[in-house]
């Protein structure tokens, strides 16, 4: 479904109109998920266009459909998606970076164990280790 979504976005040349004026679709991917600086990012923009189809949405009292701006709600689904990867590769560095934390504090702890089995030993011990290697 995303591959479709970026397909058409490529072919229509969809550009999405933002704080410091239009961006391409990859461009989205080097903006931030959140700016309330400068309400340049994902989150405000995926707003913007959401309310953009909130307002382009015209409902009818005869007709039981209603209409919708399919350029714009391809625009959301974009932002949304990209939004998407981005949380998931954010919470994907974050476990890698404390599945190595954890590492390194165990490795940290068995480099203090073994000093502390160094230290155990007599000094004669000690020695005849120096001698072995």
């Amino acid at each position: 479904m995303s591959i479709e979504l970026f397909e058409k976005a490529s072919k229509m040349k969809l550009r999405f109109q933002t704080s410091r004026g239009l961006v391409t679709t990859e461009d989205l991917w080097d903006m931030p998920l959140v700016d309330s600086r400068t309400n340049f990012s994902l989150d405000a923009l995926a707003k913007w266009i959401n309310r953009q189809v909130k307002e382009a949405e015209e409902e009818s009292f005869v007709e039981p459909h209603s209409t919708k701006n399919t350029t714009l709600v391809l625009a959301l689904d974009i932002v949304k998606r990209v939004i998407e990867v981005k949380l998931k590769n954010i919470e994907a560095q974050d476990k890698r970076a404390a599945t190595t934390a954890r590492k390194d504090k165990i490795l940290e702890i068995l480099a203090s164990k073994e000093d502390e089995g160094l230290r155990a030993k007599s000094a004669e011990e000690l020695m005849a280790m120096l001698e072995g290697d």
